[in-house]
């Protein structure tokens, strides 16, 4: 069964940023678009008070409205709306089994909207399906030829195999260049053993090394996808600093995330986290297969 692409809408400024960034995208991937608001009660006394249905009603009208003007600017697309009452986390994470979740973020700080404090970490840590952060002002300007579709890539090929796949996907929709980002940092010297050393000397080097990791990791994903342009950007430097180095060329940043639990909730990585936090671009986190 093909899926919808699915976008959270609560009449913010990033929330309907992200619904223009999710009816682009579902007209490029010829897939339905259905439109989510998550809402709650809330009792207020006074003679101008809304009861329940009444504060339903306003809901619904404003998530009907976002949608009649996506259909009216995307003629032949799909679009359906959900209203549902109830727990952020619990929805938007049921709402996420689509092919996409995308959903509004604020710029230079905490996520918020839907995505306030650890509900959203618990929303991206959640969802088994990838989530695209958009941020307000973001619009089809960003997508402009040119503009790269930047992912990062780490460990072995099959421990960045979602994100990739995505980015492939997503560029070959768009008709865009993948950047593929793979940071390298100097390894302690404890951390040597003769098996690494013997590795790296058959590759003639850290740098090099790193790089054969990168390219073999990318050979399949060239192979499913042989019309989409490639470059291999191998850096010294910590992850998220040497992606957020070239967010200003993306038109969308993919990283992937493997959801830690820990005492405090949810936790989505610290190369996410400060991807989420400071570029520019719409962000994509996709999880991994075993990610819960």
């Amino acid at each position: 069964m093909t899926r919808p692409i699915t976008a959270g809408v609560d009449g913010s400024a990033e929330s309907l940023a992200a619904l223009a960034w999710a009816g682009r995208e579902a007209v490029r991937r010829g897939l339905a678009l259905r439109v989510v608001q998550v809402w709650r009660y809330e009792e207020h006394h006074g003679l101008d008070a809304a009861d329940r249905d009444t504060q339903g009603g306003w809901v619904r009208d404003a998530a009907d409205e976002a949608a009649r003007t996506l259909a009216e600017r995307h003629p032949g697309l799909d679009v359906t709306t959900d209203v549902l009452e109830g727990d952020p986390v619990e929805a938007l994470t049921a709402a996420a089994e689509a092919e996409l979740l995308v959903l509004g973020s604020r710029g230079h700080g905490p996520v918020v909207g839907f995505l306030l404090g650890s509900v959203g970490q618990q929303v991206i840590a959640d969802s088994v399906r990838p989530v695209v952060l958009v941020r307000a002002g973001d619009d089809a300007s960003g997508e402009a030829v040119g503009r790269e579709i930047v992912v990062g890539q780490h460990g072995d090929p099959e421990d960045s195999a979602a994100a990739l796949g995505f980015a492939f996907e997503t560029a070959a929709a768009r008709g865009a260049t993948v950047r593929a980002v793979r940071a390298w940092t100097l390894p302690p010297v404890f951390a040597y053993s003769p098996g690494s050393l013997r590795l790296l000397d058959e590759a003639g080097g850290l740098e090099p090394y790193e790089k054969k990791g990168l390219a073999e990791a990318l050979e399949p994903w060239r192979q499913r996808f042989p019309d989409v342009p490639v470059v291999e950007h191998v850096e010294i430097g910590s992850a998220g600093q040497v992606l957020l180095s070239v967010a200003g060329r993306a038109q969308l940043m993919v990283v992937g995330r493997r959801a830690r639990r820990t005492a405090v909730g949810a936790r989505i990585g610290s190369v996410a986290h400060g991807v989420l936090h400071h570029a520019e671009c719409p962000v994509a986190v996709v999880p991994s297969p075993e990610a819960p």
